[in-house]
């Protein structure tokens, strides 16, 4: 049986990855020191395959049983926790990366950094291909994530290259589904927590801005796929289609059947105006492709929620 490592295991991304990885017939360590993740989300699972490890990443971490995989997915990801730690973020994408490739280095098994398409930062280059350097501010508010993943993807680049680690770097886009923190800041579980309050949903700028979504099964099937390819540059993991803010908020509020009103507010610093991956090596190098569009997706986010806070209620 092989056994994964996946670190901020406890997190939106990491359980429904911790999940994939069991029904794969893995054995799965999750690691998380439970700053954003939450054992709220990991609280499913049953099996006697899963281990969960409470640890910071900026720590150094010792596992003494043999890994196949290793995924570093621990991170704050949203504005609102990175601006919140933003020197635990510099640490978890530099000391933290470090200590995750020195685990992969030492059990030779395969390295996933989950970095971001925030490393393209406001983007000159539309949509963004895995060969556009980005357009970066190092020094505004955004910077302590942005810079951290940027480092963090050289670091790894230098492992494979130096010594010899089966790296593989996903640049995640904008992604959701159940399980998202409601008040994270992100733009659907704040929709969504609106809407269901029947308070106004708040649209930062104009809502010209756009983004792309992509439901959450999709990105872990990317993740899954690139881990055990033989591909070692970035990949973009994401659903082209691209959508306005604007039109996100009138979604969600079809989605909901919500009467929320839409009001307007400043745009944060540093904002992209554009967010859309280019996924042709996706599709070329893993034959992968998103299969969930916008509306099925906050449906079965919708539901998703609907059915766990139902079960909370209950226990």
């Amino acid at each position: 049986m092989p056994t994964s490592l996946v670190t901020g295991g406890a997190g939106f991304l990491g359980s429904h990855l911790c999940d994939r990885l069991l029904a794969d017939g893995h054995r799965v360590i999750c690691v998380d020191n439970l700053d954003t993740g939450t054992l709220e989300n990991i609280e499913h699972i049953r099996s006697g395959d899963f281990v969960f490890m409470e640890h910071d990443m900026t720590r150094h971490l010792e596992i003494a049983e043999p890994l196949d995989e290793v995924f570093h997915l621990a991170s704050p990801a949203s504005p609102i926790d990175y601006l919140r730690l933003p020197l635990h973020t510099l640490k978890v994408g530099s000391y933290g990366t470090h200590n995750a490739l020195g685990l992969a280095k030492k059990h030779r098994a395969r390295f996933l950094l989950a970095s971001t398409s925030e490393v393209y930062g406001d983007p000159q280059v539309h949509p963004q291909r895995e060969d556009y350097w980005g357009h970066v501010n190092p020094i505004g508010p955004r910077g302590v994530y942005d810079e951290a993943k940027r480092y963090a993807e050289a670091l790894t680049m230098a492992y494979h290259r130096q010594q010899g680690v089966d790296t593989h770097i996903v640049r995640i886009f904008n992604t959701y589904g159940p399980r998202m923190r409601p008040k994270d800041g992100r733009a659907i579980p704040t929709f969504l927590r609106q809407a269901g309050e029947g308070t106004p949903l708040t649209v930062f700028g104009d809502g010209s801005q756009t983004r792309s979504f992509c439901f959450v099964t999709d990105l872990i099937e990317g993740l899954v796929r690139l881990i055990r390819s033989d591909e070692h540059d970035p990949v973009n993991i994401g659903n082209p289609e691209e959508y306005t803010i604007l039109q996100l908020a009138e979604a969600v509020r079809d989605a909901t059947g919500s009467p929320s009103e839409i009001v307007y507010e400043a745009l944060p610093q540093d904002d992209p105006t554009v967010r859309q991956p280019d996924i042709t090596r996706a599709r070329a190098i893993l034959g992968w492709e998103p299969t969930i569009g916008l509306a099925d997706g906050l449906r079965m986010t919708i539901e998703g929620t609907v059915s766990r806070t139902g079960a909370a209620s209950r226990g």
